[in-house]
């Protein structure tokens, strides 16, 4: 393949990626949160279940989701679940009346584990990920040329595309979060974020496959 596909390839990966979703949502939350060095935690969470999305779509399973609509729903739905389960719970935190110590204290129980999980269920939960994969990957795998070297250079375009557009939104998040008180702050993202992921596990669930 030459350079001038695998940059077209990677210009329609970034472009795809950037768009604000739950994962970048996810990004700007845990960067106004946590900060843009913990924030690298949900980066790998997001770029491990991109790496995952990718390599099913390669192997050919992207078009078995495609054919399953019941592989398709389970994926769809437990991904709609857990968006609605953080939503809810960011609306419930957004209630509680702590002090800025105590806020502190909180996030710093918060290990960077599971800030990767967070993240990794958040991206893992979308299945239209796998089918845009299973549809733009043949565009640009070249078939008189050895397969795997291609795939492992797509894929690490994905992945490097992933972490540094998530690292983006983090990054944007932590400036914007210094402009402001940080409860009064720390409350109206709260709210905004809980009902974004809500908002996002509807529509998520309200979705097919074509």
């Amino acid at each position: 393949m030459s350079f001038e596909f695998y940059l077209i390839f990677t210009v329609t990966v970034f472009l795809t990626s950037i768009i604000p979703g739950p994962s970048m949502f996810l990004a700007l939350t845990h960067g106004i949160k946590y900060g843009v060095k913990r924030t690298v935690f949900s980066a790998l969470g997001n770029v491990t279940a991109t790496l995952l999305q990718a390599l099913i779509s390669i192997v050919g399973l992207g078009a078995l989701l495609i054919a399953s609509e019941t592989a398709f729903e389970i994926i769809k739905w437990l991904g709609a679940g857990y968006l609605f389960y953080m939503g809810v719970s960011m609306l419930r935190a957004s209630r509680l009346n702590t002090s800025d110590n105590e806020e502190l204290v909180t996030i710093n129980e918060i290990i960077n584990f599971q800030l990767y999980l967070q993240s990794f269920f958040v991206t893992a939960g979308n299945p239209k990920a796998i089918i845009f994969f299973g549809a733009i990957f043949p565009q640009f795998l070249v078939s008189s040329a050895p397969i795997i070297p291609q795939a492992i250079l797509l894929v690490g375009v994905c992945a490097l595309t992933a972490f540094f557009s998530f690292m983006a939104y983090a990054v944007g998040g932590h400036k914007v979060s210094k402009l402001f008180s940080k409860d009064t702050f720390r409350r109206y993202m709260q709210r905004i974020s809980g009902g974004t992921f809500i908002s996002y596990g509807l529509a998520l669930a309200a979705s097919n496959s074509k």
